[in-house]
């Protein structure tokens, strides 16, 4: 560690104990550490040419105590400036800025250039309409119980058993290879992990070269519709839907085609039907607790489904989000399990296993599919994450996400007839629903027509945010009174107390 208790003579130093205290500010409730927002601001200031090179800056202990804080703090402060090569230490003379700086001096490019920060527009034109995606993330307000879109409760995910892995992988000699670039097709480890674990739970017999690994389900649908879609062409979803999914399909050049769903899945007649008109691309489907409905589509609709893709040859995307949670019946086995044609594109994520923010997700395709995919996924990513894609390769192998998906089915199970029996005794004259048989959701109809944006704005008021209703039907603009509350990542306690703030705001927007 460098000393920098010695300082130049005492008027010297009162002169730049003023002038750095003027440019340093301390904020000891920001998460940046203090030592560092010291440095920056040295940085800043020596940037901006306030701090010229060569300039004496003031010992630690009298810094130190100017700013009221530890010694320590500013030694470290100024081991990073000197690491940074900002500074220069000179033993029994001091810490002086130094004179060769790690980059350019700073000066205008031109006399009449003007400080004002980085431009907020470019001097270029951009289409700001080019990109379709609405529906950016908003955190809800702070504080608020939140009714999400039927989201894991992260406080129970396996993070423990994650870091596990991660300080074993850190253990081993190999690991090196891991940190440099690796296949871009995603951990082979994973592949072949997740190939036996689909044929144990899925009935779908795969290997690692049929599989594409993604960050979540949005990058496999983007890769599928890039490749696929020109502009155009007809793409079938139904409506109610998953709106991201239609925005990515629009913004490859797709012409959105829209069918019903009822309580059986999408209606297989209007999709032969659309079929009849003229050529069909792809169509998206949901096969487990659609989104939003949360129906299942039935075994004879499926196998339906599969002879319409044969028969007018178009490709099938199955969003299987959350296959693994079940908890009034078994799951029907996938689309993709019974697809002898290679029409079906079969994605999903462990961002519902584990947890939104772990990003992996996999698309399951034939060869030919995948090997386009990896290409164009090497352009936009390059790769993934190696030393979690193989630390839930682990998981996986280990037993850890299985035993994850019996505890959380037992949990979410408790949570989802909790909220039915809170929703029926406080709610049963406001909402009318059916209790869904998996998911994450709960899918209800306001009656006497409420408006779901009035009973929105009025449970914000409240400390409740829940849905607005709209961004569920490709036409926004019709009137809809349904609403979709996500159950698994609130307690009980939690619950009770988000019911009870939405029957007050019900009963206020109908006031």
């Amino acid at each position: 560690m460098v000393d920098y208790t010695h300082s130049p003579e005492l008027t010297t130093t009162i002169v730049q104990m003023e002038l750095l205290e003027s440019l340093v500010s301390v904020d000891k409730n920001l998460h940046v550490p203090v030592y560092l927002q010291i440095a920056n601001d040295v940085i800043c200031s020596i940037r901006k040419g306030t701090l010229k090179p060569g300039v004496a800056l003031p010992g630690s202990r009298m810094l130190a105590a100017s700013l009221n804080i530890h010694r320590k703090t500013v030694v470290a402060a100024y081991d990073e400036l000197y690491a940074q090569s900002w500074v220069d230490v000179y033993p029994r003379k001091g810490i002086f800025v130094a004179k060769n700086l790690p980059n350019i001096a700073p000066r205008p490019i031109t006399e009449e250039a003007h400080p004002g920060g980085y431009a907020r527009k470019t001097n270029y034109t951009v289409d700001e309409s080019r990109i379709i995606c609405l529906d950016m993330f908003k955190p809800a307000t702070e504080g608020n119980l939140v009714f999400n879109n039927g989201y894991p409760d992260t406080r129970i995910a396996p993070l423990e058993a994650m870091i596990r892995e991660y300080r074993r992988l850190a253990s081993y000699k190999f690991t090196a290879k891991y940190l440099q670039y690796g296949p871009e097709q995603g951990s082979e480890n994973l592949r072949i992990e997740l190939a036996k674990f689909f044929s144990e739970t899925r009935g779908l017999h795969v290997t690692a070269d049929q599989i594409l690994i993604t960050k979540g389900v949005q990058m496999a649908l983007y890769l599928s519709a890039q490749i696929l879609i020109d502009k155009g062409d007809t793409v079938i979803v139904g409506d109610p839907g998953y709106t991201m999914a239609n925005e990515i399909f629009e913004q490859a050049g797709a012409k959105i085609a829209t069918v019903p769903v009822n309580e059986f899945g999408i209606s297989i007649d209007a999709v032969e039907a659309i079929c009849k008109t003229g050529p069909v691309r792809m169509l998206f489907v949901i096969p487990h607790h659609h989104q939003p409905t949360t129906v299942t589509l039935c075994s004879e609709r499926r196998m339906r489904l599969l002879e319409l893709a044969k028969k007018y040859n178009f490709a099938i995307i199955e969003d299987d989000y959350d296959y693994d949670f079940h908890y009034s019946s078994s799951p029907i086995l996938p689309l993709a399990s019974a697809d002898d044609y290679g029409s079906v594109i079969y994605v999903g994520s462990f961002c519902k296993t584990v947890a939104s923010g772990i990003r992996i997700g996999f698309m399951v395709a034939p060869q030919n599919l995948i090997d386009q995919a990896t290409r164009l996924r090497r352009l936009i990513d390059r790769q993934g994450e190696q030393l979690l894609e193989e630390a839930m390769a682990n998981l996986l192998r280990n037993g850890d996400i299985g035993r994850h998906l019996k505890k959380a089915n037992k949990l979410y199970q408790e949570r989802r007839d909790t909220l039915c029996r809170l929703l029926q005794e406080k709610l049963g004259d406001y909402l009318s629903f059916t209790i869904p048989n998996g998911g994450f959701a709960v899918w209800a109809e306001y009656k006497h027509a409420l408006s779901p944006a009035k009973v929105s704005d009025k449970a914000a008021e409240m400390g409740l945010t829940l849905s607005r209703c709209g961004d569920y039907f490709y036409d926004a603009t019709c009137q809809h009174h349904f609403v979709r509350l996500g159950f698994a990542s609130m307690n009980l306690k939690e619950m009770e107390e988000a019911v009870d703030i939405l029957e007050r705001a019900i009963k206020k927007a109908i006031a």
